[in-house]
């Protein structure tokens, strides 16, 4: 279950996928399969081998990404996500969401 978005805010994500960015959409996520991980950010861009090519510069394998609902992209928690968002200077989202 995802929250502490917008719609506004997913909106411009899915816009950034579709165009071909490397977008990052972080949001509050629970799950019991990943204890103690309350959020979740969502790198997304719809060309498939530039995103594949942006996860291997993070050590992300390339069968990690989500093909679901037309937006693909990689699921990243924990030490993966802090430190690339960290990497890619995502301060808002690490910020707002005290990753």
């Amino acid at each position: 279950m995802a929250f502490g978005i917008t719609r506004n805010e997913l909106k411009v994500w899915k816009k950034q996928v579709k165009s071909g960015n490397i977008a990052f959409l972080t949001h509050y996520w629970i799950d019991e399969r990943f204890p103690g991980c309350d959020t979740v950010t969502k790198v997304g861009c719809n060309d498939v081998e530039k995103l594949k090519r942006w996860g291997r510069t993070y050590g992300l394998e390339d069968h990690w990404i989500d093909y679901k609902e037309k937006y693909p992209h990689y699921d990243l928690f924990g030490d993966y996500q802090k430190n690339i968002l960290q990497s890619e200077k995502v301060w808002d989202q690490i910020e707002r969401f005290n990753i």
